[in-house]
């Protein structure tokens, strides 16, 4: 393939997803009336109009800024779309911030200045690249807009397809994984602006790592063996829990005190955040219709602390994210470069629940056509998985365009790994590395196990 060649493939690639992410975006924020707009604060959230507007301003900064050096749109803005400069709070103040007909204009103005800036500029590989990085980097707040309805109860977005029929059989029991030297990250700053390999900083540099063997659960845990784990008591034990997840009990515990429900102790912790016990039956609410509870579904929606606590009342462990990494894409020195569990060909919805589809409703053993080399399946989508590593950057990791990307979750957060339900199929590849603080249960965390390593291949199943 020429070089023209590769240009113009990259430039429709990238007018694409950029129109794909336009359309996603006014879809989420105007399918809801005027009055849900606003929607209740919560720390994992925002509203719907200032995620659109500062995504908007990410473009500006990072394209019109960096590339050509042009002001902004209205710098009289710049501070509140900044989250960097405008409190969390405070975006909540309707009187700060234009509605819904401003918000869509400047939207909507900027969107269409990008594209005709790629259309009519040299694609240099620093252009492609930062384009990419605020398409990207809009495509987490698509995903957040999704979640927000979820948080707070609101319909379901559109374009998902919640009670479709699932294809798929029985798949459980581990997946052994040989020991070995295996790749992990995506290449380093000397090949920032690589057109076919695009990561962020905190995937990089990539290097290579020895494991001793391991095994690793095929499937991700579902709601039947998490609901044995509820109905064992498991959330009042304890010894299952470490020293971060019983504080996490107490906390949730004091929330309830403080907000003086009639019936504190109904607020702490039983089972998963939008699970209850009503009519008889096991429920899950799936944004704003409670539903009976689908055991073969993953379960969702649950802290590191539960997963943890799960895993010692399994006898059963979390994989490390070099773990995971090796089981998802089982990439070695001189060999191939795969970058999905399948392949290099892109996500489509027979291989990964991505795109806010079927959001996390099918059963841990669909998706039969997204499987790993060793048999694992469901690695990308449906659930970001919990993982044992702490978030720290690899050795040689420099910081890359937005010195924010990273470094702020450094140390105190938790690597997730995969990808979920509302994950846009354009941002995820097998090296991503999400962080969320261990509290975490609002956005869409699940996860799979590994064995004890003097068990291996023994002890329970994972699935």
């Amino acid at each position: 393939m020429t070089t023209i060649d590769r240009t113009d493939q990259a430039r429709a690639e990238l007018l694409d997803q950029l129109e794909w992410t336009r359309k996603r975006t006014e879809s989420l924020v105007c399918s809801l009336p005027e009055k849900l707009l606003d929607v209740p604060w919560h720390p994992g959230v925002n509203p719907p109009l200032w995620e659109m507007g500062h995504a908007a301003f990410f473009y500006e900064v990072f394209v019109f800024n960096l590339l050509d050096g042009t002001p902004s749109f209205d710098p009289s803005m710049d501070d509140l779309w900044d989250s960097f400069h405008v409190e969390h709070r405070d975006r909540w103040n309707r009187d700060l911030f234009p509605g819904r007909e401003k918000t869509l204009e400047y939207f909507n103005t900027v969107y269409d200045q990008v594209a005709e800036r790629i259309k009519a500029q040299p694609l240099t590989d620093q252009a492609l690249y930062l384009y990419r990085y605020a398409v990207y980097h809009q495509n987490m707040h698509v995903e957040s807009l999704i979640w927000c309805r979820q948080t707070v109860g609101y319909p379901a977005p559109p374009g998902t397809d919640l009670y479709r029929p699932a294809p798929g059989v029985q798949h459980d029991g581990d997946a052994l994984i040989p020991a070995g030297e295996w790749l992990i990250g995506m290449p380093g700053d000397s090949e920032r602006y690589a057109r076919e390999d695009f990561a962020f900083d905190n995937e990089k540099p990539r290097f290579t790592v020895k494991l001793d063997p391991f095994a690793i659960s095929k499937c991700l845990v579902s709601n039947r063996r998490f609901l044995e784990f509820v109905e064992d008591g498991g959330y009042r034990r304890p010894e299952l829990w470490s020293f971060g997840g019983r504080k996490w009990l107490q906390t949730e515990s004091d929330v309830a005190l403080v907000h003086g429900s009639d019936e504190p102790l109904l607020r702490v912790p039983r089972h998963p955040l939008y699970w209850r016990w009503h009519d008889g039956q096991w429920q899950e609410r799936v944004f704003d219709r409670w539903q009976p509870l689908n055991p073969d579904a993953p379960v969702t929606h649950v802290t590191f602390w539960e997963a943890e606590a799960w895993c010692r009342w399994a006898g059963r462990r979390l994989p490390t994210e070099f773990e995971w990494e090796v089981a998802a894409l089982g990439n070695r020195p001189g060999k191939p470069f795969r970058r999905f569990p399948w392949g290099n060909t892109a996500p489509d919805e027979q291989r990964a629940d991505l795109n806010g589809r079927a959001m996390a409703q099918n059963p841990v053993f669909d998706f039969p056509a997204g499987d790993s080399p060793f048999g694992c399946r469901q690695m990308t989508g449906t659930v970001w998985q919990w993982t044992s590593s702490q978030f720290f950057p690899y050795d040689g990791f420099r910081v890359d365009m937005y010195p924010f990307m990273s470094t702020l979750q450094f140390g105190d957060h938790k690597v997730t790994r995969g990808g979920g339900c509302a994950t846009s199929s354009c941002l995820i590849r097998g090296t991503y590395r999400q962080a969320y603080l261990p509290v975490r249960n609002d956005v869409y965390t699940g996860f799979r196990t590994c064995a004890l390593d003097d068990e291996s291949p023994r002890g329970r199943p994972g699935c």
